[in-house]
């Protein structure tokens, strides 16, 4: 018979990173994108003074994916925030104006 603690034991996961990924990549402007089966989130780097922004990685959520990243980043920015107080949000003067119009389907974050 399994206790709790061997049970939970089971279902650990170990998460391996390699060098290169770990050094990461800077975006300073997401575009998510959504269809009936998926949630695409385009990860940009937008340079001063340079009329189009670059796709530095996309990723590819479910639905349900999509939910769960919404509801960790909502509790980790809570959690910042009573660290280190609120975050201000991006004033939207000066920043770069894009060359598409979002629809329904799709949000600009910068």
């Amino acid at each position: 018979m399994m206790t709790m603690n061997e049970n939970e034991k089971s279902k650990r996961i170990e998460i391996n990173i390699n060098e290169k990924t770990a050094q990461g990549k800077y975006a300073n402007l997401q575009i998510v994108t959504h269809s009936p089966g998926e949630f695409i989130l385009d990860f940009c780097q937008v340079l001063p003074g340079l009329p189009k922004a670059n796709v530095i990685s996309r990723m590819i959520l479910s639905p349900q994916h999509a939910k769960a990243l919404m509801k960790t980043l909502a509790a980790n920015i809570s959690r910042y925030e009573q660290n280190f107080g609120e975050i201000k949000e991006l004033q939207h003067a000066g920043q770069p104006q894009l060359q598409f119009q979002p629809d329904k389907k799709e949000d600009v974050v910068n």
